[in-house]
């Protein structure tokens, strides 16, 4: 028991760390505002959910958020940046780790990732509008954009953003889930023993 501590213990670590070095790997797509960039760091914190439970994603979601603020800072010296990271990563992970844990099939976790894109994009984009904008507005000391403009700006660039960069990490995953889908059983099975 104590060994299998350890070993989920150091699985999180070593997924973080990937996490926070293809956070590192980010890059704009020149359709969007330059602000908006596209990493594949939700990806480890998908598979430590498979394999751990939701409670290592949420782990690796956090760790590789406080590694990333420390080591690059913020803007605004209060990391709101990394705080949408985070919450983006959990409405990525989540609903799409609860309802593959219901199905558990190849079709299951294209499923699952479809909602989970789509439960990301959607929140997202409620959450930009009535929190994380308004929140950089307040931290920056710049004026509010106005309603129509805010909503101009989540309409047309933030939800396809989101939607896009669910599709992009659902197609990168589904490549490394169908190689590794006996693996990660094997692995969830060896946890719950």
């Amino acid at each position: 028991m104590k060994k299998m501590k350890v070993k989920v213990i150091v699985s999180i670590g070593m997924l973080s760390g990937i996490a926070y070095l293809l956070m590192l790997l980010n890059f704009p797509l020149p359709i969007f505002p330059n602000f908006l960039l596209i990493d594949f760091s939700d990806l480890p914190a998908l598979m430590a959910a498979l394999i751990f439970g939701p409670i290592a994603g949420i782990l690796v979601e956090l760790f590789k958020n406080v590694l990333n603020y420390f080591m690059t800072g913020s803007v605004t010296g209060v990391p709101v940046g990394h705080i949408a990271n985070f919450v983006a990563g959990l409405l990525f992970i989540l609903p799409s780790y609860y309802i593959y844990m219901k199905l558990k099939t190849r079709k299951g976790m294209t499923f699952a990732l479809i909602i989970g894109t789509i439960t990301m994009g959607v929140l997202m984009s409620v959450l930009n509008y009535f929190v994380i904008f308004p929140a950089y507005t307040f931290f920056l000391g710049m004026e509010e954009m106005s309603a129509p403009a805010l909503r101009t700006l989540v309409i047309t660039a933030i939800l396809p953003f989101n939607i896009l960069k669910g599709v992009v990490m659902s197609g990168i995953f589904m490549l490394l889930f169908i190689r590794m889908q006996a693996w990660i059983k094997k692995q969830a099975i060896i946890k719950s023993a």
